[in-house]
């Protein structure tokens, strides 16, 4: 009996016939004319994409394989444990060449004496050559001489020191560049860039064999900066619970050791990071509602606290060179004239005070008066993302501005979200912190989000400027983990540059102040070195405020003076407003 039913071969032979055009009992002309329309429309809409896909990109180069260009000849020192798998978009290979391009020098075996260590007392400089008279523009050389406290000359590098020339009378500074010459001398290298007189400083930030206690403890003890979470709820009679459990993130070379039972672990999907607290005896590990600010664990030896000794040994000055420099005014071009945009590099110097003004070697920067401020952030949102001393510009804009008002979110002050409105000019401006890690007064856990997070849900657009920094709170643990956290960033940016090409994205570096085990100047600049280049050739803006902080007159602090704001926040408005 024949079957109402079509078998599979059939039926997909009568689907070819109904979909090909040269079928039996089509007019020939027709079928040609579909067939070549067909063509003709699959070419426009091929041609349409690939245009529109270059017009999308045609502003953000993609950027070169992280850290394909560093130095592959020398030797990882080894201090810094890799994690199991490299961050995203980065290979293994990449990620230790990076490790190898910001390694340190000093001595080949542990010293056993503080007196072997490098002085700040014996050690001294010489200016090199030093003439009668110098003209604006012109380099000064000078030669660092480092000895250990029985007055032998150091025969290995691996000292930290930073020098500047200076003028108090002048308000004027500029930053110099130390060379290690890995035998115990080091040479500084100076541009002159006012007239007038002039001294030459140098300090002692770190001795060598200090720098190898901060190595030890990096490697070793990366949570000797904990932290709290709160967990509240209720019993199985009822009662109200409340319990604070130490935390900290879950990294290679993070030790949280457990208690009875396996720690509580918060994994945040986007990025694949993970925090982690100690299990609460009594509630459940999703009773986690506040976190905050833990404590410092103490674990220097005796000789670790004498070379680590901030009253004695650290962030010293050296004996002064006496002679004074004579600088003559001079035709030579003083500041630079490119307008500010992406992908400029730093040099050092980068600039220079002079009357408490910098003036920027990197691009032409203006002074802004309250007018030229507010003009500025006219019809602009702008998104500030980091810590305290990003923090510290987004108060400044408001301070300036008396149409820029401050909105109650009722939100925690160091954790954000922060937000101030400019109705008559149409301007917002946001901050917020840069998320987990956090030394913070309590507040609500979920409050903490990571910038990558952040960037990922923003539309962004030639009105949009997102502003970010991160270092300050990351100065303890491995270098690997930092690089994880900035990879995550880096991809984020290149995507909200690719969807959204006229955003401004602003880098702010690290500045100066912290000269103790747990956050050294030491620590901050490895992670400085980390951060802008992984950002080199990726389209951004990355505002230089290292050499600011570091050669200006006032007392370094981890928030600088408002006169360094003043003249960072100038710059970041000369990146938002070239003209």
């Amino acid at each position: 009996m024949k079957s109402d039913s079509v078998d599979s071969v059939t039926y997909q032979r009568q689907r070819i016939k109904h979909f090909w055009p040269f079928q039996s009992g089509r007019r020939p002309i027709l079928q040609w004319l579909i067939f070549l329309s067909s063509l003709v429309l699959l070419y426009v809409m091929a041609l349409w994409s690939y245009r529109s896909g270059d017009r999308t990109t045609a502003h953000v180069p993609l950027p070169r394989p992280f850290l394909q260009h560093l130095n592959r000849t020398q030797t990882p020192s080894g201090d810094t444990p890799l994690a199991s798998t490299a961050p995203p978009g980065l290979s293994v290979e990449e990620w230790q060449h990076l490790l190898k391009a910001i390694d340190w020098g000093g001595p080949e075996s542990q010293v056993t004496s503080a007196n072997r260590s490098t002085s700040p007392y014996r050690s001294t400089f010489t200016i090199d050559n030093l003439k009668q008279s110098y003209s604006v523009g012109e380099e000064l050389h000078a030669t660092i001489f480092a000895r250990d406290f029985t007055g032998q000359s150091k025969g290995y590098g691996g000292d930290f020191f930073q020098a500047k020339v200076y003028s108090n009378k002048l308000k004027a500074s500029v930053f110099g560049e130390v060379l290690d010459h890995q035998n115990g001398t080091y040479s500084a290298r100076f541009i002159l860039p006012w007239p007038g007189k002039a001294s030459v400083a140098v300090r002692l930030i770190h001795s060598s064999e200090a720098v190898q206690v901060l190595k030890r403890h990096r490697r070793t003890e990366s949570n000797r900066i904990y932290f709290y979470g709160f967990f509240v709820g209720k019993d199985g009679n009822g009662t109200e619970v409340k319990e604070s459990i130490v935390c900290n993130v879950k990294w290679a070379g993070v030790v949280l050791s457990p208690g009875e039972q396996k720690n509580c672990e918060y994994r945040d999907v986007r990025t694949g990071l993970t925090w982690q607290c100690r299990r609460p005896r009594v509630l459940p590990c999703d009773a986690l509602m506040y976190h905050s600010a833990g404590g410092y664990a103490k674990t220097m030896t005796t000789l670790e606290q004498q070379l680590m000794d901030r009253r004695k040994v650290v962030n010293k000055w050296l004996k002064a060179d006496p002679r004074l420099i004579t600088i003559n005014a001079s035709n030579a071009t003083v500041g630079a004239k490119n307008l500010c945009g992406p992908g400029l590099s730093t040099p050092i110097p980068a600039g220079f005070y002079l009357n408490n003004v910098w003036t920027s070697f990197v691009c032409a920067t203006r002074h802004f008066a309250v007018k030229d401020t507010t003009q500025c952030l006219k019809d602009k949102h702008v998104y500030i993302m980091g810590d305290s001393t990003s923090r510290q510009w987004f108060d400044y804009l408001i301070s300036s501005v008396p149409t820029l008002k401050r909105m109650n979110l009722h939100t925690e002050g160091q954790v954000g979200p922060l937000m101030a409105v400019d109705v008559q000019n149409n301007a917002d401006l946001h901050w917020r912190a840069h998320g987990l890690p956090l030394r913070c007064r309590k507040t609500p856990f979920t409050s903490l989000q990571y910038i990558s997070n952040v960037l990922d849900e923003m539309v962004g657009g030639p009105q949009t400027v997102f502003v970010f920094n991160m270092w300050a709170h990351f100065t303890n643990y491995p270098l690997s983990y930092f690089a994880h956290r900035v990879a995550l960033v880096r991809r984020a940016v290149v995507a909200l540059l690719r969807r959204a090409p006229g955003t401004k994205v602003v880098i702010k570096t690290a500045n100066t102040g912290y000269k103790d085990i747990y956050g050294s100047d030491w620590f901050s600049m490895q992670l400085d070195g980390i951060l802008r280049e992984a950002f080199r050739d990726v389209g951004v803006y990355i505002l230089d405020v290292w050499q600011m902080t570091a050669c200006h007159s006032n007392p370094e602090g981890i928030h600088p003076a408002p006169v360094i704001i003043k003249n960072e926040v100038d710059i970041l408005l000369s990146f938002m407003c070239p003209r």
